[in-house]
């Protein structure tokens, strides 16, 4: 455990520092705000490949949905950890240099503008690091690996999502790889964070021979509650997603008019 509390201590705040040295040498027509936003999206990306590729294995190797075990499950958890607490850092580190490049505002003033723009960010973090920690490490004992790394896999769509904030960055909202980027983020993050959700139940039912809608009633109570609340941002997250599609790929009015 503590092994790997400081592996994960070392590298994504140490590939972050080595994204930002190297973005500063091979683009010096950057400011620091770019540098440091995109190598913050570097970093998010590599912790989403670890972590799907984490759950693919778990995945693969739990037969038994409950009762397989997988050394993984429990080892990128404790990997996860630094990374939520960096991250956390990250984000206030760019805002810091956006805010300061800007208007010079005061610490206290940029902190208070931080918490208020990121606060479902934050609360995210928080809740994984207070909630989610203590319940695959400790409280839900030897059950549930294949769960676990079926949470792992919905960091699928965070390096798409990354990349359309870098592009966006540099102003390349009008380029066809934005639009494709688009579309490939929707689909992960579809398949991956809100689907994923009847494919646990789907394979609770073949398992014990149920079908799909006799499993809510079948498990336990909490069970479906935790799914609930796990669900429910990423519900909401994906309208916001919709939302931005929508007006990426609806044509200017003007052309609508004619």
């Amino acid at each position: 455990m503590l092994l790997t509390l400081a592996w994960g201590s070392l590298f994504f705040p140490g590939l972050f520092v080595l994204s930002t040295w190297w973005l500063r040498r091979a683009r010096p027509e950057w400011t620091y705000h770019d540098c440091v936003m995109i190598s913050t999206r570097v970093v998010s990306s590599a912790q989403a490949v670890l972590a799907t590729g984490s759950g693919i294995v778990i995945i693969r190797a739990c037969r038994n949905m409950v009762s397989d075990r997988h050394w993984l499950s429990q080892e990128y958890v404790w990997f996860l950890i630094p990374y939520m607490v960096y991250d956390t850092y990250a984000m206030y580190l760019c805002e810091w240099h956006r805010t300061r490049e800007q208007d010079r505002r005061h610490t206290l003033t940029i902190f208070r503008n931080f918490l208020s723009k990121n606060r479902l960010m934050i609360t995210h973090h928080v809740v994984i690091l207070l909630v989610l920690v203590p319940v695959t490490q400790r409280l839900r004992g030897d059950r549930g690996d294949f769960i676990v790394g079926c949470i792992f896999t919905a960091e699928l769509s965070t390096p798409f999502v990354s990349l359309g904030r870098v592009l966006i960055q540099l102003r390349q909202q009008h380029t066809l790889l934005y639009k494709v980027n688009g579309v490939l983020t929707l689909t992960t993050f579809l398949s991956c964070r809100i689907l994923l959700f009847p494919f646990m139940y789907w394979s609770y039912g073949q398992q014990h021979r149920l079908s799909l809608f006799e499993v809510p009633f079948r498990i336990p109570f909490y069970c479906n509650v935790a799914n609930a609340f796990l669900i429910a941002p990423q519900i909401y997250w994906f309208s916001l997603l919709c939302k931005k599609a929508a007006r990426l790929f609806d044509p200017p009015r003007a052309g609508r008019d004619g």
